[in-house]
């Protein structure tokens, strides 16, 4: 089962987003700010940002979770829905729930492009994701941080 994020599951999600972003699959480390940050947003009204829960229907438990976030493509020229973050707690993977979330998020956004980065070497994630209709784009993807 999926749903979107909710205030009840604050400290299940940000322990799953120090366990991914410590892990293999994300570069940075992240911050007990920006994971705070980033449950607030995807709570909010905000309209950009969605956060979800995947829920194991058996137990009842939150499982893994994941954020997406709307921009627009000048190169595909429609609006995108990014999967920003998509973690699946490591006894949970390959069940499906990675491939359920991809096709929960082309039920929600059926004209939307979905796009996403991922680690060259997660070759699992890079084959759920290829399984369902994903292509690697050869961009070097660039980024410039605020000054503080």
């Amino acid at each position: 089962m999926i749903r979107f994020m909710a205030e009840e599951d604050r400290e299940v999600v940000i322990d799953m987003m120090y366990q991914f972003y410590n892990s293999p699959a994300v570069i940075t480390n992240g911050s007990e700010e920006i994971f705070n940050n980033n449950f607030e947003a995807c709570i909010s009204e905000w309209s950009t940002v969605r956060g979800y829960v995947l829920i194991d229907e058996d137990e009842c438990d939150v499982v893994g979770y994941a954020i997406t976030a709307k921009s627009y493509s000048t190169e595909f020229g429609r609006e995108c829905i990014w999967i920003e973050d998509l973690y699946i707690q490591k006894e949970y993977r390959g069940r499906g729930l990675g491939t359920e979330f991809i096709q929960y998020l082309r039920s929600l956004y059926s004209s939307y492009v979905l796009r996403l980065e991922a680690e060259v070497y997660n070759s699992r994630a890079l084959e759920t994701y290829k399984k369902n209709g994903f292509m690697e784009l050869p961009y070097a993807e660039m980024i410039a941080l605020p000054k503080r």
